[in-house]
Formats: C-alpha cells, structure tokens, sequence
C-alpha cells in the first residue's frame, strides 16, 4: 500500500497540500456519460488498504469503499460529459474534459494534478500524468472507486426505463446483450451517436412502456 503513496508524498514533501487525483470512467462504452472524479486526500493520511484499481474490486466492495472516501478525502467531486458532448468532442476529449471540469469546480483549488492514463491538456495547474495510475496512486484509485460507483448507478436507474440492452449487468458496455437490443429497439437518446451501433434504427421515446 505504501508504493500507492509514493507520489502523494513526495508532493506532499514538496508543500503542495491539495494533491488531486483524477479518473475517469465509461470510455468504452455505447451510451451514457463518459464520469470523472477528483479526489483530494489530507496530507499524510493513510486510507483503507483495500483502496486500488476500481476494475480490481467487486461491485460490493466498491460500494462499501466509497463512502469511506468520501469521508475521509478532503475533497471530492463527480463531473460527467454527456453522449452530446462525447459525440461533438470524440470520447478522448470528452474524457479529458470531464477531469478539467473537476479541477476547476468552484472549492476544489488544487495545487497539483495526478492523472490517469497518458494524456491531459494544458492547465495552469502543475500535473503529472500517470500510466496505470489507478493502480499506482491512492488518490487516483480513490477517484477510479467514485467515479464508478456513480457511474454503476446511473446506468442501473436507466436499465429501469430501458430493460432490453442488459444494462444492468454490462452498465453500457458492447455485450451481445447489448448488441441484440440495439439490432431490436434501436439506440435512445442516451446512445454516443459517433460509436458503431450496428443500427440505423431510433429507439421510440414516446412509448408509454419500454418493454412493448
């Protein structure tokens, strides 16, 4: 666990004092938003060990993790790209975009960056991007665990209004599920238009019962 603080604490030795890490989740997927999280922990805390890669973790476990973040952290915050935003930007900078929109939301006031992946843009905030960061920082792991959870749940309560796509189970992910539903029902609104559906057919949202 201790490697996974090897880069808070030497920006902490360095005097920066809101080190926040930032993730992202959905890139992948079909439809609904692309989620970013930012988390920013107090100098030298030491959070649950169990804290890694959100993909390393059962949903349970992730569950029960995240409030313990939110708790703990000194700061966090959830901001989304929509499947508009996704489709006019392309997924990659709709994802670095939804990272930016947590560092700039009004009380967050980091003074360093830890981002997952390989890519940024310009900030005027000093940051690092980090390789397999959700793996190798605690605070960008803690920020993977948010990000998902709420991601998890949107795509939960849109199965409830959509139950032919499987979202329940692949949270918007390509799944032949999925696949089958698109071929059947058409893609919704929540669909990224700019992704290969396999589908020229549009969902009817005027219809009383999704499940006719």
């Amino acid at each position: 666990m201790d490697d996974r603080y090897h880069f808070e604490k030497k920006l902490w030795g360095e005097g920066f004092e809101r080190v926040m890490g930032l993730d992202e989740v959905g890139r992948g997927c079909l439809c609904g938003p692309v989620v970013a999280a930012g988390v920013i922990l107090k100098p030298n805390s030491r959070l649950n060990p169990d804290i890694t890669d959100s993909k390393k973790l059962t949903g349970r476990r992730r569950e029960e993790l995240v409030e313990e973040i939110k708790s703990e952290a000194l700061y966090w915050v959830i901001k989304e790209c929509s499947p508009t935003e996704i489709d006019r930007l392309n997924i990659l900078n709709a994802s670095i975009q939804a990272m930016v929109k947590c560092s700039e939301e009004p009380g967050a006031d980091p003074d360093y960056l830890l981002i997952d992946g390989n890519r940024f843009t310009t900030h005027l905030v000093p940051h690092s991007c980090i390789v397999k960061g959700d793996d190798r920082s605690v605070s960008i792991s803690a920020a993977s665990i948010i990000a998902k959870v709420h991601r998890d749940r949107y795509m939960m309560n849109l199965h409830n209004k959509y139950p032919f796509y499987g979202w329940d189970r692949n949270v918007g992910y390509p799944t032949k599920k999925h696949f089958d539903g698109l071929s059947t029902h058409g893609y919704t609104s929540h669909h990224r238009k700019s992704f290969k559906l396999r589908t020229e057919k549009i969902y009817s949202e005027e219809r009383s019962d999704p499940r006719n």
